[in-house]
C-alpha cells in the first residue's frame, strides 16, 4: 500500500511539469525513506534525479518499495485538474496496474477522483558517484533561466567559464556572439539573489543551449540554482526543492572540434 498526501499539492505539478520535457515515460521508486525518479532523456544524453523526502510530506505511508511506470505528460494533464491551492493524495496498491489522484479544495467542499494506468517501463538505477567538482555556482534561478533563453535566440551552445571574479556564459552564432558576465554579489538584501562562486580551479565548458533551456523549467521549484562543473565531469544542474528534496540534471560537455585546420604551405 502506497499513500503519499501533500496540502501544497501545486508543487507536485511544478516537479513533473520540470522534468515531462526531457523524460516521456519513467518509473517512479518508493521506499519508507522517499519519492524518487532517474531517468535519462530519449536521446541518452542528459539524466535527471528527483528525491523528494518522506518527511516532506504531510502523509507518507509506503509500505514496501515499489516501482511504478508512469508517462510524464499523462501525469500532467491529470494534475493540471487539481487547483493551485488543492491537496494532492497520490495512492498505489501493490499489484494493481493503475494509481489514484485525489484532490482536495481547502475548504473541503470539492474532492476530485482520477485514476491513471502505469506502465510497464524497464528502468536501471545509474550509480551516480559523489564527485568533487572544480567549481560550483549559485545564482538565482529567474537569471540562469533568462541568460539561457537570452543566448539561446543567438546560437547553439554555450561556453560557461568560471574564475575567481565570477561566471561568464558566451555563445556563438550565425547573427553573431554574446557574452554574459555575472560577477560574485552577496551583498544582496535576499540571500537568494547572491551569486556566489566556489572554485578551486578556473573552468570553461561547452554545453548544448537546448538540454540548458529544458533544465530551466524547472525554476518555478527554487529561487536558486546550483551549477556543478569540472572537466572530466557531466555538470550539474540543481535545484533544491523547499525543504524534501532535489531535482538535478546532468549533461555532458560537448568536446568542441578542432577549429585550427592545418593550412597548406605556399
Amino acid at each position: 500500500m502506497l499513500e503519499l498526501r501533500l496540502v501544497q499539492g501545486s508543487l507536485l505539478k511544478k516537479v513533473v511539469d520540470a522534468i515531462r520535457d526531457l523524460v516521456n515515460d519513467a518509473s517512479f521508486d518508493c521506499s519508507a525513506t522517499g519519492f524518487s525518479l532517474q531517468a535519462m532523456d530519449s536521446s541518452h544524453v542528459a539524466l535527471v534525479a528527483l528525491l523528494l523526502r518522506s518527511e516532506g510530506f504531510d502523509h507518507y505511508r509506503c509500505d514496501r518499495n515499489i516501482s511504478m511506470g508512469m508517462n510524464l505528460n499523462n501525469m500532467a494533464k491529470m494534475l493540471r485538474c487539481a487547483g493551485n491551492d488543492d491537496i494532492i493524495t497520490f495512492k498505489g496498491d501493490d499489484g494493481s496496474d493503475t494509481v489514484s489522484f485525489m484532490f482536495e479544495s481547502p475548504t473541503q467542499d470539492k474532492i476530485s477522483d482520477f485514476e491513471m494506468k502505469l506502465m510497464d517501463i524497464d528502468s536501471e538505477r545509474l550509480g551516480i558517484p559523489e564527485a568533487k567538482y572544480q567549481a560550483i555556482v549559485r545564482m538565482p534561478s529567474t537569471e540562469f533561466a533568462r541568460i539561457c533563453k537570452d543566448l539561446g535566440s543567438i546560437g547553439d551552445t554555450v561556453v560557461i567559464s568560471v574564475t575567481k571574479e565570477g561566471v561568464k556564459f558566451s555563445t556563438r552564432g550565425d547573427i553573431g556572439s554574446a557574452n554574459i558576465v555575472c560577477r560574485q554579489n552577496t551583498d544582496v538584501d535576499k540571500p537568494e539573489q547572491a551569486t556566489t562562486v566556489e572554485m578551486n580551479d578556473p573552468v570553461s565548458l561547452t554545453f548544448a543551449l537546448r538540454y540548458m533551456n529544458s533544465f530551466t523549467k524547472a525554476t518555478p521549484l527554487s529561487n536558486q540554482v546550483t551549477i556543478s562543473l569540472s572537466s572530466e565531469l557531466p555538470v550539474v544542474v540543481e535545484y533544491k526543492i523547499a525543504e524534501m528534496g532535489y531535482v538535478r540534471f546532468y549533461l555532458a560537455p560537448k568536446i568542441e572540434e578542432e577549429e585550427e585546420e592545418t593550412k597548406p604551405e605556399v
